[in-house]
């Protein structure tokens, strides 16, 4: 693992995205991730956050989905501190936001009035269900959203309630990627039309949107709207996890016939079954590898299949992961202010990706970034109330 360069160093900020401004109006889960994208390629991002209590330290640094930007606090009740998030976001490129439909509009800080005053602003919006239809105005989480994209379905083992997935395919999958993806692309297209444009990234479209290839699948027979019993949700033996003698576990996925004739090889399975059988001798199939797997511990078939073609790679834990000698010579995880995290992603040669600074307190930039960006009057926000430095 290695450690990342100093944080907030003039190197730091390096990413092919230097040089845009974003704005990221404080909330939870997709919005944040998406903005610690764009500030690890390289994006200033300033995030509005609300007024609160000052959190322990050692939580802020912790806290490493908010890293690489900086904080302004602004009571967003008072209109003064509206007029200087305008003002702000006449000198943004991008701004996001993850309320629900109708809260920026009643803040006075809606598409509408921002695209006014900056005609060439990209205004991304973050939903669970978007910003129409029957639900929109509806409370959701990650689970909910991806039940009714049909993505929950089929996921897990036939006979057993679908598995769920934490927050990974919902919120980051489905949605944070969805709206970085949708806000560069309108960010192209302003670049030759000089105008910005709303964009919708809803948590229940994107992830829709990752099952497009099971819709096509399902539709020539080559998918069954039943879990557990498909090419990739364990209903083929060799495409599972399997429990080695320690109680670990291994993944298997040769999906390809030469694939799968280097797996049987290195397992050690009989010569009828290295065939790859017909679905009358799958059980049969599934009851010896998992016979094979157990006779020896993890370490032991991590051994055994390395460097092999086998499609077999051990099921680490997320601290395991930070450790695998593979993961260190790509340096995927890097330490930050004393907190291991993942190194941004993806990578760029010419201009890489960075963390710029570790997470920080509420309002801890304040002051600066209304120096930084040229937004005059920030004194008297602050001895009025309606800002906040730490």
């Amino acid at each position: 693992m290695a450690d990342q360069q100093e944080p907030g160093s003039d190197r730091a900020a390096t990413g092919p995205l230097n040089g845009l401004r974003v704005i990221e109006m404080g909330g939870i889960g997709p919005g944040p991730f998406a903005a610690m994208m764009l500030a690890d390629m390289g994006a200033e991002v300033v995030r509005i956050d609300r007024p609160g209590p000052v959190t322990d330290e050692r939580t802020v640094v912790a806290d490493v989905l908010h890293r690489g930007r900086r904080s302004v606090v602004l009571d967003l009740r008072r209109e003064e501190a509206v007029t200087a998030l305008l003002e702000l976001v006449d000198r943004a490129h991008v701004l996001i936001e993850g309320f629900r439909p109708g809260v920026m509009e009643r803040l006075g800080a809606g598409p509408e009035e921002c695209l006014r005053r900056n005609p060439a602003l990209v205004y991304g919006r973050m939903t669970g269900w978007g910003q129409e239809g029957p639900w929109a105005s509806m409370a959701g989480h990650d689970i909910n959203y991806i039940a009714l994209a049909g993505a929950l379905h089929p996921l897990g083992r036939e006979g057993e309630p679908p598995a769920v997935p934490l927050n990974l395919l919902g919120d980051f999958g489905g949605g944070s990627l969805y709206l970085v993806s949708g806000v560069l692309a309108a960010l192209w297209e302003a670049g030759r039309s000089g105008r910005g444009q709303v964009v919708d990234a809803a948590v229940v479209d994107g992830a829709a949107s990752l099952t497009t290839m099971l819709h096509g699948m399902l539709a020539v027979g080559a998918w069954t709207d039943e879990r557990g019993v498909n090419l990739l949700d364990t209903g083929r033996p060799w495409y599972d996890v399997y429990r080695t003698a320690d109680g670990g576990w291994m993944s298997v996925g040769p999906l390809e016939i030469k694939f799968y004739a280097e797996f049987v090889a290195r397992l050690g399975l009989p010569e009828h079954l290295a065939r790859r059988p017909g679905p009358e001798a799958w059980p049969q199939l599934r009851s010896a590898i998992a016979a094979a797997f157990a006779g020896r511990t993890r370490k032991e078939w991590e051994e055994a299949f390395a460097g092999s073609d086998a499609c077999v790679a051990p099921v680490l834990s997320l601290k395991e992961a930070t450790e695998h000698p593979h993961l260190a010579a790509r340096q995927t995880f890097v330490e930050v202010a004393g907190v291991r995290q993942p190194a941004p992603a993806p990578r760029f040669d010419r201009t890489p990706a960075s963390i710029q600074l570790p997470p920080v307190r509420r309002g801890q930039h304040t002051r600066e970034v209304f120096d930084r960006w040229g937004v005059d009057g920030v004194e008297e926000l602050l001895a009025s109330g309606a800002a906040t430095q730490i």
